[in-house]
């Protein structure tokens, strides 16, 4: 059956520039051979929801009528991929206002800065003054993906397990599904993720519109360490004491 909007599909892709340079796969090999290799990242294929915006528009317009097992090369234009470059994000900012970010090593071209939550790249450094872009990195670049559509998934805790996959790096999320709750365990790590803070609400309301289930709840994993005792804590009991301590008890 061809694919359609709003399906969960598992896919593999790898996105290269025009003169064969990889800057994105879901190949774990191929990563590390060009460079780009992400410790943190999931490798294997991605579980994403067709016309969902959780790829480049190009590409989420492509997978539309395609049946699952689907292979293909597709050239995709700047404004249907990470946009064209906007000159009117690119700010003059003086080296005084990014001091703090620097942290003791000159500014260069290609150094990352935020500012005012904007992240961006510093492009130029004239004097005392740097110009920072904050348009995507790949802003303006025509691409091209070769990609496969290896399944459509079907299974409701695939689809769950998935999403949340994409959005955090954690493949090995705990979940469970009821006919009327959707219940997601998440590891403690994610509490002190600022981007998990706030994407967690988007999650929820997407699986429950997708999935059909009307309650979702998270539940935060502590487990249980045990505390470490202080070598100052410990009391050795001297040979002696100890004996007598035995006699007395005799």
């Amino acid at each position: 059956m061809a694919i359609e909007k709003g399906d969960f599909i598992k896919l593999k892709y790898t996105g290269k520039f025009s003169d064969g340079m990889v800057f994105d796969t879901t190949d774990e090999q191929l990563a590390k051979d060009n460079g780009i290799f992400n410790p943190r990242g999931v490798y294997g294929g991605d579980i994403i929801v067709v016309g969902s915006g959780q790829t480049i528009r190009g590409l989420d317009e492509d997978f539309v009528g395609k049946e699952p097992g689907y292979t293909g090369t597709l050239t995709v234009p700047p404004e249907k991929a990470f946009g064209r470059h906007n000159p009117a994000l690119v700010e003059t900012l003086s080296v005084t206002k990014l001091a703090d970010q620097f942290k003791g090593k000159n500014p260069y071209p290609g150094m990352p800065v935020e500012v005012n939550g904007k992240r961006g790249v510093i492009a130029q450094i004239i004097g005392r003054r740097v110009r920072v872009d904050f348009n995507h990195a790949l802003a303006g670049k025509e691409v091209e993906y070769d990609y496969t559509i290896e399944e459509k998934i079907e299974d409701p805790l695939t689809k769950v397990k998935g999403l949340i996959a994409l959005y955090t790096g954690f493949n090995d999320i705990e979940a469970e599904i009821t006919d009327n709750l959707i219940r997601i365990v998440t590891p403690i790590e994610l509490s002190f993720n600022q981007r998990w803070l706030v994407t967690k609400v988007n999650i929820a309301n997407e699986l429950i519109d997708r999935l059909g289930i009307p309650n979702l709840e998270y539940v935060e994993k502590h487990p249980y360490v045990p505390p470490e005792m202080d070598a100052e804590d410990i009391v050795e009991v001297p040979a002696e004491e100890s004996s007598e301590a035995t006699e007395s008890e005799e």
